[in-house]
């Protein structure tokens, strides 16, 4: 019997300044291949090559990661400025309305970080640009060094940084079975406005939004702003998150199969 199919979004870089390439981190795909239990498939993140119900046709369910680029700040009425460079403007043409899509036909979809905002903006929701320029709020963006340049060593760059509050009773509470975890933290833009049908369910110390929900989703729409897919192999937190999520899939694709042959 064949494992599940997970597409996991790709992003626009440049290689050697000439060659438009899409690209996906291998920790997604380890994350989805070795706690999902199921095969990793990587897709444009670009509407002009990928067709949405041609996609979710191929794929069991769909991870949407993080990224260096930010969501185009007109996408929530708010003015583009050089500082929140690189946009990809292609990926944020198709993840919108693939989120709202996933949602409609129950494939499971899990937010990450980029992902997570994506499916707040998605909804009718607003970001701030830059997390660290709030008063009061920390720096959520990876640790550097002090001449600018970012923390070689990934431990650091990935380690736990702050705790993050779950609802009680919520769909994380269960799921990770405790109302406060610890994460990592590498973004700078963040949740201001939440989007309609869109439920906060974790808060980070200094009132960030790090988890969240979408409201009456007939399947699994779970979006975590810190990045889950560096340690489920280890992480007791991220593993359950990726364990629930492969769980969400199977289902899927279990009853896809029972569909096709029933019509057989």
């Amino acid at each position: 019997m064949r494992r599940p199919v997970i597409g996991v979004i790709g992003n626009t870089h440049v290689v050697e300044n000439r060659f438009s390439v899409q690209m996906a981190g291998e920790r997604n795909l380890h994350a989805v291949a070795e706690v999902a239990g199921a095969l990793p498939l990587i897709f444009a993140g670009d509407p002009g090559i990928t067709h949405i119900p041609d996609l979710l046709d191929a794929v069991d369910g769909i991870v949407l990661t993080g990224a260096r680029a930010n969501v185009h700040p007109s996408l929530f009425k708010a003015e583009p400025s050089a500082k929140y460079e690189p946009y990809d403007e292609a990926r944020d043409g198709l993840a919108l309305p693939l989120i709202t899509a996933c949602v409609e036909r129950g494939v499971p979809l899990l937010g990450i970080c980029r992902g997570f905002q994506e499916m707040n903006v998605a909804f009718g929701g607003s970001l701030y640009p830059e997390i660290r320029e709030l008063p009061g709020r920390m720096n959520h963006r990876m640790p550097r060094l002090e001449n600018g340049e970012i923390h070689p060593d990934p431990a650091v760059v990935f380690a736990d940084r702050h705790e993050v509050r779950l609802t009680p009773g919520g769909v994380f509470a269960r799921l990770l079975g405790r109302d406060i975890i610890k994460v990592n933290s590498l973004h700078g833009q963040g949740v201001l406005e939440l989007g309609r049908r869109v439920i906060a369910e974790g808060i980070a110390e200094d009132g960030t939004i790090e988890a969240i929900r979408i409201e009456d989703a007939p399947g699994f729409a779970l979006g975590v702003q810190w990045h889950a897919e560096y340690d489920p192999a280890t992480n007791p937190i991220n593993r359950a998150l990726f364990e629930a999520f492969g769980q969400a899939v199977r289902a899927r694709a279990g009853g896809d199969l029972h569909e096709r042959q029933a019509a057989e």
